[in-house]
């Protein structure tokens, strides 16, 4: 039997509001010191690996202070040691060429700041992990709206092969990846009502990419006797109808890492504060203390978590036409809006737009923010008769994606 956990975010402070009869109270928090927040994760697969570093802030929304002074670097058991490249932006970046981590081996994190404080983690085994046997998905429904409206979609499942013997800990991020196609796509530069020209191909940005990584926890606990494969391990939930992903082509590659028992306890407990965060008279959230710790001072508060794990992944591509229509799901549609006008359309308006002309109609709607897509010509006469406009997003797909095709992606 297995036991899964989901989590969407968590915040290290927050702010009580009351209900609405009760006025807003908001505290004020004297004598605030930051804290040293830690994220790093490095795997046995073949790439670079990040340690990112942070100080947590008073206020909930407000962008962390990043640390991009500090001197990094992980040993392991045998004693070797990697420097981390200091990236800015308070990222520390292994050389893939020359660090890969091992199944088996004992990894250490060591962090010495600019003031000279000095942190190190936890020992951590990199553990073995079973390989994912598949991913697939099916037609399923979700409730959406405080629980009130059913929107229809797929979901996301793996099977697993079982975990090495006393292994009983598992965790799954993914990433998303989706191709996307614009409604009015910008085809033409407009000059002048007689001079309206077809732009080339290569810059009209109508099909692109987007990715999106996911934030919820998903762990399980893996009940000492399990044998055979694990089946049926949700993963996520697509609203067909909510998002762009299934339009045309999909992919999704699930990363499977294998977990300490005290990692798993830190991820639980960030369960716990997404559950009981605003409130009132639930348990109150609580600091989740990293594996790292002051070398000089192990009460001082550190964050988050150095994580050592062995991954094994996983991707599939679903197409619309293939996978999707057979389903008879509903179609997401763009909140998009096609404006069609003409200097005569603003004839009986007021004294000052009869002299409107098509120059001025263009310089009206792109300056409020509006971006020409196309002419409409009389199909007879071959006469101009509309200028048609969008809103940006809606217009050029590099507002929203990228038009680069991903290094991993197929058509096929």
């Amino acid at each position: 039997m297995i036991r899964y956990f989901r989590y969407t975010g968590f915040c290290f402070l927050i702010l009580l509001t009351a209900w609405s009869c009760i006025d807003p109270y908001v505290p004020k928090l004297s004598g605030f010191k930051p804290v040293l927040v830690v994220d790093g994760l490095i795997t046995n697969a073949n790439r670079s690996y990040l340690v990112k570093l942070s100080e947590s802030v008073q206020v909930k929304d407000s962008t962390p202070f990043k640390i991009s002074d500090a001197t990094v670097w992980i040993t392991d058991d045998a004693g070797v040691r990697t420097n981390l490249a200091n990236q800015g932006n308070g990222q520390y970046k292994t050389d893939s060429l020359i660090f890969t981590g091992e199944v088996g081996k004992k990894y250490q994190l060591h962090i010495i700041k600019a003031d000279g404080s000095e942190y190190a983690s936890d020992s951590c085994k990199m553990l073995p992990v079973p390989d994912i046997d598949t991913v697939y998905f099916l037609k399923d429904t979700r409730l959406y709206d405080n629980q009130t409206i059913i929107r229809p979609g797929i979901s996301i499942y793996i099977d697993s092969k079982e975990p090495p013997e006393d292994q009983y800990y598992l965790r799954w991020t993914f990433d998303e990846t989706w191709r996307y196609k614009i409604p009015y796509p910008t085809k033409y530069n407009y000059l002048n009502d007689s001079t309206i020209l077809l732009l080339p191909a290569s810059q009209v940005k109508e099909f692109c990419y987007r990715g999106s990584s996911n934030t919820e926890v998903l762990t399980s606990e893996i009940q000492p006797g399990t044998t055979g494969s694990l089946k049926g391990i949700p993963m996520t939930f697509i609203a067909s109808e909510l998002s762009s992903r299934l339009l045309i082509r999909y992919s999704i590659i699930i990363h499977q890492y294998s977990i300490s028992h005290q990692e798993y306890k830190y991820w639980n407990n960030l369960k716990t504060v997404g559950e009981t965060e605003g409130d009132l008279f639930g348990s109150q959230p609580f600091a989740i203390v990293a594996n790292v710790r002051n070398v000089r001072d192990p009460n001082e508060m550190v964050l988050g978590y150095f994580q050592v794990s062995a991954v094994s992944e996983k991707r599939i591509f679903i197409d619309y036409m293939k996978d999707i229509m057979p389903l008879n799901l509903p179609t997401y549609r763009y909140q998009c809006k096609l404006i069609s006008m003409s200097p005569q359309d603003y004839q009986y308006a007021s004294s000052w737009v009869k002299l409107m002309t098509w120059d001025k109609l263009y310089d009206m709607f792109t300056q409020n923010g509006y971006v020409f897509v196309a002419p409409y010509y009389d199909p007879v006469k071959n006469n101009l008769q509309k200028l048609m406009f969008s809103t940006p997003e809606c217009a050029n797909c590099e507002l929203t994606g990228t038009s680069g095709r991903p290094y991993f992606w197929t058509d096929k």
